[in-house]
Order: structure tokens, then sequence, then C-alpha cells
């Protein structure tokens, strides 16, 4: 029986799953030589954005509280990843989303947090946005131009590589950093001339207003990587719980791949938003499981932050593996301690 080849973002997903679960086993292996599983902390206080579909299907089908019915388990939405990782770091987040670039700012601010986890790539989810009647027609286009973007987002990178692309200067256009609602405002109304964006915001105005896509993260090889993000004293005092998440977060994305209908109907509900946005947006997110970082997603990481720092949008070179948690070998450190 003849197989069909796997698209680059099932291999990455299945390569995940693969590196994921050898991990676990040898950090379990050890873990279950010292102690019984960690109970569930006294409280776990967890940062999501609309896009977190993940997430957004645990809280609203209630799982964690029930895998931990002693921990007081909070939910709170941020607008974009910057302001979810500043409450990561300062102590009124314990877990978190995010796209690429955040961490990459969060870390060049010496910000004590830990990549923990990661989904793999969303190259369609991104898009860099004209309307109907602009000028601009290629991305050579955009020297001059006024771009809305979310400083420090996954939309940033986007827009890096964008210039990038188009063999131009970061100098030659002018970046106009907004969060999203006012950055689609600004758009509407042609203060500025383009807009670089993730869904469910670029699903949203798509179906409203109908730009034209001037490139996608996977015109402009941008990987779009998630991350799952966690406060350092979290992690070293509760890895099993983690554990717990990835498993059930993994679970909730085999809920938005196979019973799709319920999924929307959840994420609708939760969000405001149209049906049909969320069908959209969910259309282009590939299957999610979540896992540890492989070496593959560390190099994504890391080229994304070489280009942050080459443009000098951030103050210093960062080496993304210093952050990166590595369960396995952080059991055998405490076995060796012990």
């Amino acid at each position: 029986m003849a197989h069909l080849p796997l698209s680059p973002e099932r291999r990455r997903a299945l390569q995940l799953l693969g590196v994921t679960a050898f991990h676990w086993a040898l950090a379990s292996r050890y873990a279950h030589a010292q102690s019984p599983a960690a109970p569930g902390p006294e409280q776990l206080r967890i940062g999501y954005q609309k896009s977190a579909v993940n997430l957004v299907i645990l809280k609203q089908q209630g799982v964690l509280e029930k895998r931990f019915p002693g921990t007081r388990v909070s939910w709170l939405e941020f607008p974009a990843g910057p302001q979810l990782l500043e409450a990561l770091s300062v102590g009124s987040l314990e877990f978190g989303l995010t796209g690429d670039s955040p961490p990459v700012f969060a870390q060049a601010a010496d910000k004590d947090l830990l990549y923990v986890g990661a989904e793999p790539p969303k190259p369609d989810s991104s898009a860099l946005l004209v309307l109907q009647d602009s000028p601009l027609r290629t991305l050579a286009d955009l020297k001059g131009r006024r771009i809305a973007v979310q400083k420090g987002s996954s939309a940033h990178y986007l827009l890096v590589r964008a210039v990038e692309r188009a063999r131009l200067q970061w100098t030659d256009i002018q970046p106009v950093y907004l969060a999203p609602a006012d950055a689609r405002a600004a758009f509407e109304r042609k203060s500025v001339d383009a807009w670089a964006i993730w869904d469910p915001f670029y699903a949203a105005t798509e179906l409203a207003i109908q730009p034209r896509v001037l490139a996608t993260g996977r015109d402009l090889a941008s990987s779009n990587n998630s991350f799952y993000l966690a406060a350092r004293p979290f992690v070293q005092a509760h890895p099993q719980v983690l554990r717990v998440l990835f498993e059930e977060l993994s679970r909730a994305d085999r809920l938005a791949q196979e019973a799709r209908k319920d999924a929307i109907k959840l994420i609708a509900d939760f969000s405001g938003l149209d049906a049909g946005v969320v069908s959209l947006f969910i259309q282009r997110r590939p299957a999610s499981p979540v896992g540890l970082l492989s070496h593959d997603t560390v190099a994504d990481q890391q080229r994304v932050a070489d280009a942050f720092f080459k443009l000098g949008l951030i103050p210093k070179p960062v080496n993304v593996a210093d952050i990166v948690w590595r369960p396995a070998a952080a059991q055998l450190a405490a076995a060796a301690r012990s």
C-alpha cells in the first residue's frame, strides 16, 4: 500500500511527539526513583490569548480544575505575547503561551523565564495585509511606508522577514507599534499603509473587509512557532504539573482536529468571535500537540533572536538554549545531588 508523503508541518508535529515521549520517559524514570508525583500547586495562573486554541478548550471544559482539585486555577487573557510575558516575569502568572518573538525580547531584557514546551509551526496563521485599493503590490513597495505591528510579537518577526525578502533595510520602512485593536482601527482609516498581524485578528479582518494579503508566514519562510513559557520557580517546584498540562493540551488539540464543530463552538462561546472567523483561523492551524523543544525548534528560535539583534531591535545578543527547560537533565542533576 502506498504511503502519502507527510507535509513539513505534520512531520514536525510527529517529531515533536517523539522527542517529548523520549524526554518525559527519561525524566519520569528519575522522578519516580526519588519520590511520588508532586501534588498540584496552591495556585496556577495561566496567561492566554484568543489564538491559544488548546488553552481555550481547556478553560472552557474546566479540565485543569478537575485534574488539580486542590489548586486555585485562574485564567488571564492578554491582547498579545509581550504583555503576557511581562506579567509572567513579575510573578503575576505561572504559565502562558506566546509566539516566537516575545520570548526573545523578554530574554534580552533579562526576564527570568523558561521555555518549557512548544507547538509545531503555523506558517499560514500570520500575514502582511494591505487594503484592496492600496497601491502596494510587492514587498519592495513597502519602502517608505507606515506599517502597523505589535512590537515584540510574532508579527514583528514576520515584518522583519518581509523587509529582508524585499532586499530593503529596516530603516527603509516606518514601523508603527500598535496593539492589535488599535492597529486594525489605524489600518481601516488608512493611517497606516500595511498591517502585520496573526490569527484570529487576521481571520476577523479578512472576513470583515477583505484586505489583500501581501505575504504570509509561509511566503516568507517564517515558521511562526508557538511556545509555552513558565516562571522558573514554578518549573523547579512543580515539574510534574507541566507533564499534566502538556498531556491535557495535546488532548485538547485532538478535539480541535477531530471534533472541529465542537471546538469551534467552545472557542466562539469564549471569545465572542463569529463562528465563521473561528472556523477560518482553525482551518489554517495544523495539528498542534505540545512537547518539549527539539534541537531544530531551538535553532529556529535562535535565528529569530539573531535577526532582532542584527537590526538593533534588542539591546544584546541572546542564547536561546540558556533558558530552555530540559527535564531529563534537571532530574539527573537532582538525582546526583541527592
